[in-house]
């Protein structure tokens, strides 16, 4: 990781829905992050919390409706033509359903060449072919699935065809939506390992977004924790684990399973179990997002937001226990 180097740096970043004639939908409201060259940032959370809307609106697929995203100092909301498709080339996408984001008509061949024509960076057939066998010995696969269609696939290749497609066009930056979470439990780890492989030896940049918080600490240098539209902390990948801070990262972390049943055991009794309903995104609380579910709730958690802060080295946390 090069802490001199932002790949993207995100400012008060805001994407709302509307819904209906006159309600609004925050499902990102007011993030701040910046992610470094060579770097994983982890963004997790519970399904609904924003994250891969977020992610999406970091990359350009969602326009924004406040804030700045920048890409190597470039807004990434205002570059069109030419820039616009340079900036393409230099931001990937790996998305979490395999076989409903590649196309099933298209050999595997066509479906990695694709962005190579559209780009030109192969200088005839043979080059075309050449980067086409490259890419999928990368991810593990064989020349031979080149003229094969995605049906003759399980998740596990067609995920790696995935990847490949992603690489094919020399990416820098690569936002990975929930890539494992469709694919089997004995192939996740492959697939992680696959994506760590390639980091190290291409110099790649991850936003890892995700859901199970046992594979994101294996993977991300950093992690993000959102509630509701909001990053509730922020920290290094270890650190949070070791030393959580915010009440909802301590009961996300306490739920994850361990796999020594004596050890899970005695994890019964110490478990946070979180009670109360989630908040609806339409109508959020007035105070903390996360005050109807939390132990620690006081009547300036339901009248007062807390703001993101540095309250060890490093570790961010939005919680009024923290102020001082």
């Amino acid at each position: 990781m090069d802490k001199s180097h932002k790949v993207l740096e995100v400012k008060n970043l805001k994407k709302y829905f509307k819904v209906g004639k006159n309600a609004i939908l925050k499902a990102v409201d007011d993030v701040s992050f910046d992610i470094y060259r060579g770097e994983t940032l982890g963004l997790v959370g519970e399904s609904g919390c924003g994250k891969t809307t977020c992610g999406r609106t970091c990359i350009g697929l969602y326009d924004k409706t406040g804030g700045e995203v920048y890409y190597e100092g470039r807004d990434v909301h205002t570059q069109k033509g030419a820039d616009r498709k340079a900036l393409r080339k230099d931001v990937q996408m790996i998305f979490q359903d395999p076989y409903a984001s590649l196309d099933p008509r298209m050999t595997v061949a066509d479906i990695i060449a694709e962005g190579i024509d559209i780009h030109n960076l192969a200088a005839n057939k043979a080059d075309r072919t050449e980067k086409i066998y490259h890419y999928l010995d990368l991810v593990g696969l064989n020349k031979e699935h080149a003229n094969r269609f995605v049906h003759e696939f399980s998740g596990g290749q067609r995920q790696r065809i995935g990847i490949a497609r992603a690489l094919a066009v020399e990416p820098k930056f690569i936002m990975c939506d929930e890539p494992i979470s469709a694919l089997d439990v004995s192939i996740q780890a492959q697939i992680v390992n696959l994506l760590i492989k390639l980091q190290r030896e291409m110099g790649l940049t991850y936003l890892f977004v995700a859901h199970d918080l046992s594979m994101v600490k294996h993977v991300s240098d950093r992690i993000a924790v959102m509630y509701l539209g909001v990053v509730a902390e922020h920290a290094k990948s270890a650190d949070l684990y070791a030393n959580p801070l915010h009440p909802y990262t301590q009961a996300l972390l306490s739920a994850v399973p361990v796999p020594d049943p004596e050890v899970e055991r005695k994890r019964q009794t110490t478990r946070i179990k979180l009670e109360g309903e989630i908040p609806s995104p339409i109508n959020a609380p007035k105070g903390c997002r996360f005050c109807g579910r939390c132990r620690y709730a006081t009547d300036r958690c339901r009248e007062e937001a807390p703001q993101l802060k540095e309250v060890e080295p490093e570790h961010f946390v939005a919680c009024h226990l923290f102020d001082k």
